[in-house]
């Protein structure tokens, strides 16, 4: 994703400590760890339309939905160190951000209206399915100098989001709720350093991983039945998922804490040299927003109704599928084809510097 193809900013103007700043040239772990999470990604909303999807099928969808957006989420915040609010960098978040969701919210209605639903309405404060992340990462990074500034930030982000899961009457425009939920993620990889990911690429924690996840796995088993997967959304709050208000507060403190741990186990057997998979690694953004195209287009063709897929082995397929469309979608072609919709150049429409 554009925020999340480059690293954190260097020296030059990036008001950054030298104590913080990166390894010189890029790392390989970072792209392949976004490259990795948007797989998870695609597959996690390629699990939602299946048929009578199964309790094993939940558990993944489950266990995945965790901690996939989470991790992006806290890499973004990693990449959005030491922004400054320059005329520059602010042109850069609107046309990295914001001009691409506009460009799809109208293109992902247009296909709504030609496949089935000619009156669904073009709704940009309404952000379509999967396009809430453009917004939600746009206003994130306009108040990334507050979180540079106040002192305990993911605490008070965190009561940001408990008091958003408590409030049931927060609109639906941009998805606010969503917004306000996701915002400790956001803020904790602002907090995060190369030492961090040292720690968390050892070999002590990679093996430490394998029992977390075990359990994780059999915890995500019990839930099934017994919870709905609506937490994870971030969409609601507390009442509207049918508890008491106050559970928001707990449910936000519990996800936080299962997401940092699961965010740290994935992270942990990310590869850390340069693969095949590492430059689709600057293309995620591409596989994020293309991808709802093709799970959308396969429900309308109802791809989904096929006797197989209500098979093991039919579930199995539909994973391998969503992992193979998400890795061409992020590939060098795709994203020469797809450049002008997900990265416009436009250098035209900016008024040019006053000489000196």
């Amino acid at each position: 994703m554009p925020s999340l193809t480059s690293h954190p900013p260097g020296p030059a103007g990036s008001g950054a400590p030298a104590a913080v700043l990166p390894r010189p040239g890029r790392d390989p772990f970072f792209d392949n760890a976004k490259y990795l999470a948007i797989v998870l990604v695609a597959m996690g909303h390629s699990w939602e339309p299946l048929p009578g999807s199964g309790r094993l099928v939940e558990t993944a969808y489950t266990f995945v939905y965790t901690f996939h957006m989470p991790v992006f989420i806290i890499l973004a915040g990693y990449f959005s160190r030491g922004l400054e609010l320059r005329a520059d960098r602010v042109w850069k978040l609107v046309t990295g951000l914001v001009v691409p969701y506009c460009v799809f919210e109208v293109a992902y209605t247009l296909f709504e209206r030609l496949t089935g639903s000619p009156q669904f309405p073009l709704s940009p404060l309404t952000p379509y399915w999967l396009l809430w992340f453009l917004p939600a990462l746009f206003l994130w990074r306009l108040t990334t100098p507050f979180w540079e500034t106040v002192r305990w930030p993911v605490a008070v982000a965190l009561v940001i989001a408990a008091m958003g899961a408590m409030t049931s009457n927060i609109g639906g425009d941009l998805h606010l709720q969503r917004i306000l939920q996701f915002l400790p993620y956001y803020v904790l990889g602002l907090q995060l350093r190369p030492a961090h990911f040292d720690f968390v690429r050892s070999r002590a924690v990679r093996v430490a991983s394998v029992p977390i996840c075990l359990v994780a796995l059999a915890a995500a088993y019990w839930a099934v039945p017994r919870t709905t997967t609506s937490w994870f959304f971030r969409r609601y709050g507390a009442e509207q998922l049918g508890s008491p208000a106050w559970t928001g507060a707990l449910v936000t403190l519990v996800l936080f804490t299962c997401a940092l741990v699961l965010s740290a186990c994935f992270l942990a057997w990310v590869p850390n040299r340069r693969l095949w998979m590492t430059a689709l690694g600057a293309g995620t953004l591409y596989g994020y927003l293309l991808h709802g195209f093709v799970v959308k287009g396969a429900v309308k063709l109802d791809l989904y109704e096929a006797d197989v897929l209500s098979t093991p082995p039919g579930r199995i397929l539909v994973s391998v599928v969503a992992a193979v469309v998400v890795t061409v979608l992020c590939s060098p072609p795709v994203r020469r084809v797809f450049r002008f919709a997900v990265e416009p150049r436009l250098d035209r429409a900016r008024k040019p510097r006053p000489a000196p």
